[in-house]
């Protein structure tokens, strides 16, 4: 654990008004969620649109992927060091720009720069989370960033319907400038009634461990990522595979004898962190199996004998109702949470999940199936994602919020790219023959749908492992402006 001591920054404010804080934060989380989902309905036609092949297009995809894994753990660390809200408007920035260089693009190498600038923004949820443990009452917390972990999902189930209207009666351009609006009233709501945090670590930045850990990330995810075109048995995704394993384990020998990490080690291998972000890998999984399972379901012809035959319109309308589940949960996660303990919180939302799952292979063949399994499944997820922070919380000084957090959200996002790979690998095998085309299989849907509730169960599982009942983290608004430093310990934390 890092010895760094978290030190107030020096000048009052006047005290936040919770509920502006809040809502403000949570709808930076819910734009930040909507440019994720920006490019779905017009994925098929980014060849056309940017005179590229299908396989370079897609790297609109792959590039915001890689830019937000990596960005993720470092915004952290320094909204840790130099300010959250400072960094949360620096995400913003990013987001901004990169939604008006994609507005303006006409080419892919300008679109896959403005993605990559979209990517950077990804921490705004997680710096979110943090500065909320900073500035609210106690007693607002575990509400707060379950609401604010539940943008996430509403952003993206709100994004879908709304992206597909936009790209069906507008120049798809409009969809990036409409992103971009978004990004700048964010960064102006932010500015006027988000109050910067006042606690900071200071020090140095840990360049050498960004950049490796960066290295480590990109080699994995786009091995991931790109497995199924490239082949998983070449020798690009073999040595990419190679390379991440060996330059994970010197980014961790080396962050472990750095006097101020990136990421403090230390701090991660306590049980409460570590089995809270490998429940996370799973949970995510579980998560992002539903996405690539649903619209699938709802597109495919009628005549295929299970599929709905839907427009991408449809399909964004079937799946908004999980969003709004989602942020119908948080208040009933935190109140568990308050009562119970967020283990528990999560263990009930990894339950949820895997009943979402085990209903879907057997009711999948009208649009009400669907909608109440997308219900379900986002009930399951809106407990999980409310819970996560506040285990997170309870177990790391408030001088590594931040960076604990993101790397929370990196797993999460390192669940979603493996269940992407794996569900790819499922239905590319379990085809069935369709005119000339040869497309997923009903039983393809089924065994990623058991896989999906498997991951669930595994989150499940690994929750068994976390520290006996704890109430939610519950973190002073502020430290005392008395001059004096914090220690960076949490009473109580667990071991």
């Amino acid at each position: 654990m890092s010895d760094t001591l978290a030190r107030p920054v020096s000048g009052g404010s006047a005290p936040p008004r919770s509920n502006a804080v809040v809502a403000v934060l949570a709808f930076a989380g819910i734009v930040v969620s909507l440019m994720q989902t920006l490019v779905i309905p017009i994925v098929p036609e980014l060849p056309n649109y940017l005179n590229a092949s299908p396989s370079n297009a897609i790297w609109a995809v792959t590039a915001t992927l890689l830019a937000a894994a990596v960005a993720t753990p470092v915004a952290g660390r320094i909204g840790d060091m130099y300010g959250k809200r400072r960094m949360l408007l620096i995400s913003v920035g990013l987001l901004v720009t990169g939604s008006v260089v994609c507005a303006l693009s006409e080419s892919l190498v300008p679109m896959i720069v403005g993605r990559v600038l979209q990517g950077l923004a990804a921490a705004v949820v997680p710096l979110g989370i943090s500065i909320m443990r900073d500035v609210l009452p106690a007693e607002r917390l575990a509400g707060s960033t379950a609401l604010m972990s539940a943008s996430l999902g509403v952003g993206g189930a709100l994004g879908l319907p709304s992206a597909a209207f936009i790209a069906d009666n507008f120049n798809w351009h409009v969809l990036f400038w409409v992103s971009a609006a978004l990004g700048a009233v964010a960064a102006v709501l932010i500015t006027v009634l988000v109050p910067e945090s006042k606690v900071r670590t200071g020090g140095r930045f840990d360049l050498v461990g960004s950049l490796g850990l960066a290295a480590g990330l990109v080699s994995l995810l786009l091995a991931i990522s790109k497995g199924g075109d490239w082949g998983w048995t070449s020798g690009t995704v073999l040595g990419l595979l190679a390379a991440a394993v060996i330059v994970l384990v010197a980014w961790g020998y080396f962050e472990l004898r750095t006097a101020q990490p990136l990421v403090d080690l230390r701090t991660t291998a306590r049980r409460q962190v570590l089995f809270t972000n490998l429940a996370s890998i799973a949970l995510g999984f579980s998560m992002f199996a539903m996405s690539l399972v649903l619209p699938q379901l709802l597109q495919l012809p009628e005549a295929t004998g299970y599929g709905l035959g839907m427009s991408m319109m449809t399909v964004g309308l079937v799946l908004a109702p999980q969003g709004l589940v989602m942020m119908a949960m948080a208040p009933i996660s935190a109140s568990i949470s308050r009562t119970k303990g967020p283990k528990v919180t999560l263990m009930i939302g990894a339950l949820i999940v895997a009943a979402g799952y085990s209903l879907n292979i057997v009711l999948m063949s009208q649009v009400w199936h669907l909608i109440l399994v997308s219900c379900v499944i986002g009930a399951g997820v809106g407990f999980a994602y409310g819970a996560m922070p506040a285990l997170i919380m309870g177990a790391v000084p408030a001088s590594e919020t931040a960076a604990a957090n993101s790397l929370n959200a990196l797993m999460r996002s390192i669940g979603t790219s493996f269940a992407s790979a794996i569900a790819g690998v499922v239905l590319a095998q379990m085809t069935t023959d369709f005119g000339t085309a040869s497309l997923p299989s009903e039983d393809g849907f089924k065994v990623v749908m058991a896989i999906g509730a498997g991951a669930a169960l595994l989150s499940f599982l690994l929750c068994t492992f976390l520290p006996r009942h704890r109430p939610a983290a519950a973190a002073p608004a502020a430290p005392a402006a008395t001059g004096e430093a914090e220690p960076a310990e949490v009473t109580g934390a667990a071991s």
